[in-house]
């Protein structure tokens, strides 16, 4: 009788999970989380049609930022994000929150920059001038190897590049005075300092009171800043995750960033190969 149970239980077991891969395999609904910025932005006018064209649906939930949005993700409220690099992804959320999130095709970015309300050149540049900077750790990096590639300082060469804070400065000719700060609050701030590093996403919010165009010099982007779409790590390959990679990697999706780019976006080598 015993026997029987078991069997019993290990078939229904059976029976649900292949009713479960099923579902996973038949969703057709995806939902996404948006925040402020130019990469959700860039999924509703330039993947989405191309998904839905394909039977896919979506469903927008608002998220107030990034953490915020990634929570959303770790508990399954929703589906997928396209609002954060590498870095962030492993060495921020996954690191502090016990999080599972994996990054599964690279997208087009928008670079980090050096701007400024009160010079027009990089040669202005004088001593004791006064920089702002991010003051998250992944990000602040990023900006912060501007200053490196201009020649305005140099950082230890020993310490990981994905890690410079201005304690690593081994250089600083013009003795700049380096000011780290909220990131949103740096555009406003922008004419109480000589310069300003200021991530793309942020500029891109800001683009009102900073011109993107107006950057004095911009980040090379280093693997682990490129923008990536964001999933659990458990659904990364499902067939509605990887219809979303596809979708940026189509043709479709390269004519409309040759329509739509202006310069302000720095597309992956290995996006339309």
């Amino acid at each position: 009788m015993m026997k029987k149970l078991l069997a019993l239980i290990l078939a229904l077991a059976l029976v649900l999970s292949a009713v479960s891969m099923a579902a996973a395999e038949e969703k057709t609904l995806i939902r996404y989380s948006k925040s402020q910025g130019p990469y959700t932005e860039l999924f509703e006018a330039g993947i989405i049609p191309i998904l839905e064209a394909q039977g896919y649906t979506f469903e927008v939930v608002e998220a107030s930022d990034l953490l915020v949005a990634d929570k959303m993700l770790e508990d399954g409220d929703v589906d997928v994000n396209v609002e954060q690099h590498t870095a962030y992804i492993e060495t921020f959320f996954n690191a502090n929150n016990d999080g599972h999130l994996v990054g599964i095709s690279p997208i087009p970015t928008v670079p980090a920059g050096l701007f400024s309300a009160n010079h027009a050149s990089l040669d202005e540049v004088a001593d004791g001038m006064t920089i702002a900077v991010v003051n998250d750790a992944s990000n602040m990096a990023r900006c912060l190897l501007i200053l490196q590639k201009i020649g305005w300082v140099k950082f230890d060469p020993d310490v990981d590049v994905t890690k410079v804070t201005p304690d690593d400065i081994i250089e600083n000719p013009y003795n700049l005075e380096i000011i780290p700060m909220l990131n949103v609050n740096i555009p406003t701030s922008l004419a109480d300092y000589d310069f300003g590093l200021i991530t793309g996403s942020i500029v891109w919010n800001a683009r009102e009171i900073v011109d993107p165009s107006s950057a004095l010099a911009q980040e090379d982007i280093l693997p682990h800043l490129v923008l990536q779409v964001t999933v659990k790590e458990q659904d990364k390959d499902t067939e509605w995750a990887q219809a979303i990679v596809a979708a940026y990697h189509s043709e479709e999706f390269k004519a409309y960033m040759d329509a739509n780019n202006d310069g302000m976006w720095w597309i992956p080598e290995e996006l339309f190969q």
